[in-house]
């Protein structure tokens, strides 16, 4: 979506390059095209969350201020973005204004269907990502199981004698320079 604000010729503000998201941030955005995702977002969270305002969006996108030795503290994110990002989406007909904040319009709904089904094409695409092992053991059958906890019960006999054997031969070791010192006189 925030590729196709950028494709829709939507500029961002000159300030957007200058400014913190919120009290609580220390830096500046990292991506350049920040403003972009924040909209995206911002389209996403008046879809879901119904008519909503600049506060609550405020209050969703702020964050804890690291305040050194001190506590944290809560701090929410700057409103200019948010009207910003709001206008800008009055704008383009996403959204519009309701008795109690912001609500998405028929247009911004079939926006984002578009887009999810456009998402959800891509993700059935690419391979599923291979199992973790511990999920793997659990759905191992009683069998599987019981030949699993006898080849670990063996490697750890096996690691038990190795550990054992070094130790005797550290011990050799401390008898025959002992032995030499003794020689030695």
């Amino acid at each position: 979506m925030a590729k196709d604000f950028k494709a829709q010729g939507i500029e961002r503000p000159a300030w957007s390059m200058f400014i913190k998201t919120g009290r609580h941030r220390e830096r500046t955005p990292d991506r350049d095209d920040w403003f972009y995702f924040r909209m995206a977002s911002i389209m996403y969270r008046v879809y879901k969350d119904g008519p909503v305002g600049t506060e609550a969006l405020r209050t969703y996108y702020g964050g804890r201020k690291n305040r050194g030795t001190k506590r944290h503290h809560f701090y929410k994110a700057s409103g200019k973005i948010v009207r910003s990002c709001l206008q800008q989406l009055e704008k383009l007909g996403y959204v519009k204004k309701a008795k109690k904040g912001r609500v998405i319009t028929g247009k911004g709904q079939s926006y984002l269907n578009k887009k999810s089904k456009e998402v959800a094409a891509i993700a059935k695409k690419q391979p599923e990502k291979p199992v973790k092992q511990a999920k793997a053991e659990e759905e191992k059958s009683g069998e599987e199981k019981a030949v699993a906890a006898e080849l670990k019960r063996k490697e750890d006999e096996l690691r038990q004698k190795e550990k054992a054997k070094e130790e005797e031969r550290k011990k050799e070791q401390k008898r025959e320079e002992k032995k030499k010192e003794e020689a030695q006189p």
